[in-house]
């Protein structure tokens, strides 16, 4: 694996103060000037990633040190590097924020914990709207609070007009944290919320591509881009270990759900389900009449399919021919979004119903890290097999099932529909954590396609 080469962590003093804003325009302005750049996201977030790939040209990735492990976040990044000129990588919510109930100078999951394995300096983005001589203070606070951490630079977003620059400039000098960039306040630099964050490119690429130019225009304008690229080149250069492989376990054609409805998968995972000997095929479940010809297995990742509930009940085909495949033991995973898609209804819009229960979006949010057991066998492995994973929705099925039991920050809880052919759940999981699971996967379709495969008892000793 190349060593990890030029790369800086941008983070944030809390949410909302503009770090996608930034990180992205950043990301769109320095691949305009011709760098090649590459992408990467702190935490477990899918839409994020999705603004990053419309602005390098390159999947957005993620880095989860409790997904995955610590171990596995710096070949994770130089994975996501490979071929750019540099890495720049977001965090996620304020640069300490971290797991619940972690606390400290690097907590775990957090942007600092990341920035410290890869030893990258941050780029503090600071909304700096309601305050001018208190940014010294704040600033002051983040640079000294950690010795693994290395704030290099602040990018002051909001800013009001000259004379608030002015007088945020005078305030941060005699700390020896030089300003990077300032970004004035510019209702036309904002993005469009939902209630799970930004909405996903894939919903509207030509409105956020529009968005994206101007972001870029502004980042390059207020931003000292050389800077930024000498301190991303200041970096030390690190080698790390491969990163996460699966090894062949078989054959599978696997479809894979997308389009606009369902753009929540990561993919790493995809890439390791290739390793494992699966050749994935998309599917747009609004627009696909039916799965494709030779699919011995479904993987039906998150999004919003509540959004477009009308138009995937009006697909009436696809969703009677998955019914029936999934019925037949097609080798099935669904996460929450896909999950919602394999019930009986949403909202009262009738879904495919390989599953004999109904979604319904609640005023609830179900948020959280979860350590997770299975109860019985799935198509990731024999019972007790454990997964990592996160869960972040909005939305209830009823029954709720109980093929997973789990335990996270709410204490213990379950839910999860299963059988060795099938696993649907909330359930989020990065197959970087135990690339196992993907060569498990595969060999499952394949046997149940009457292929060959190795024995599931084979799969679940080899070692992680």
């Amino acid at each position: 694996m190349p060593p990890l080469g030029p790369r800086l962590v941008v983070a944030g003093t809390s949410s909302g103060v503009g770090k996608t804003t930034f990180a992205t325009g950043l990301m769109a302005a320095l691949r305009r000037r011709g760098v090649a750049v590459a992408s990467a996201k702190v935490g477990p977030d899918f839409i994020d990633p999705g603004y990053h790939s419309l602005a390098t040209g390159r999947p957005g990735r993620n880095l989860d040190a409790w997904l995955c492990d610590a171990g596995t976040v710096g070949p994770l990044a130089a994975r996501a590097a490979a071929g750019a000129d540099v890495l720049v990588v977001e965090g996620v919510m304020g640069l300490f924020d971290g797991a619940a109930g972690e606390h400290g100078p690097a907590p775990l999951a957090s942007t600092a914990q990341v920035a410290a394995l890869l030893d990258a300096p941050v780029v503090l983005v600071v909304d700096a709207s309601a305050m001018s001589g208190s940014v010294a203070a704040l600033v002051h606070g983040f640079a000294t609070f950690s010795p693994a951490v290395r704030v290099a630079g602040v990018v002051l977003n909001r800013v009001g007009g000259d004379s608030h620059e002015n007088m945020l400039r005078a305030a941060l000098a005699p700390l020896g944290v030089p300003v990077l960039g300032v970004l004035r306040r510019d209702d036309a630099l904002s993005w469009r919320d939902r209630h799970l964050g930004l909405v996903p490119v894939v919903e509207a690429p030509a409105a956020v591509g529009g968005a994206l130019e101007r972001l870029a225009g502004a980042v390059a304008m207020g931003c000292d881009l050389d800077r930024l690229l000498r301190l991303a080149a200041s970096s030390p250069t690190v080698s790390v270990a491969p990163p996460p492989e699966a090894r062949r376990s078989g054959s599978a054609r696997v479809a894979v759900l997308g389009g606009r409805a369902f753009a929540f998968t990561y993919p790493d995972n995809l890439e390791l389900l290739q390793q494992a000997g699966a050749e994935l095929v998309p599917v747009d479940p609004e627009a696909d009449r039916r799965l494709p010809p030779g699919v011995t297995a479904l993987y039906a990742g998150g999004g919003f399919p509540e959004v477009f509930a009308a138009g995937l009940a009006a697909n009436r085909p696809l969703l009677d021919d998955v019914r029936r495949r999934v019925g037949a033991g097609m080798v099935t995973w669904a996460e929450c979004g896909g999950l919602l898609w394999l019930s009986r209804s949403l909202d009262g819009h009738p879904m495919a119903g390989a599953l004999a229960v109904d979604g319904r979006m609640t005023a609830r949010l179900t948020l959280g890290y979860r350590r997770a057991r299975t109860t019985v066998d799935t198509p990731l492995g024999r019972a007790s097999t454990a997964l990592r994973g996160h869960e972040f929705h909005y939305s209830a099925v009823e029954p709720g099932g109980a093929a997973l039991r789990w335990h996270g920050r709410d204490g213990e809880g379950g839910g999860g529909f299963a059988s060795p052919t099938l696993l649907a759940s909330y359930l989020h999981v990065h197959l970087a954590s135990d690339p196992r699971l993907a060569e498990r996967f595969v060999a499952a379709a394949e046997r149940a396609a009457g292929r060959r495969a190795p024995m599931a008892e084979e799969l679940q000793s080899r070692a992680p």
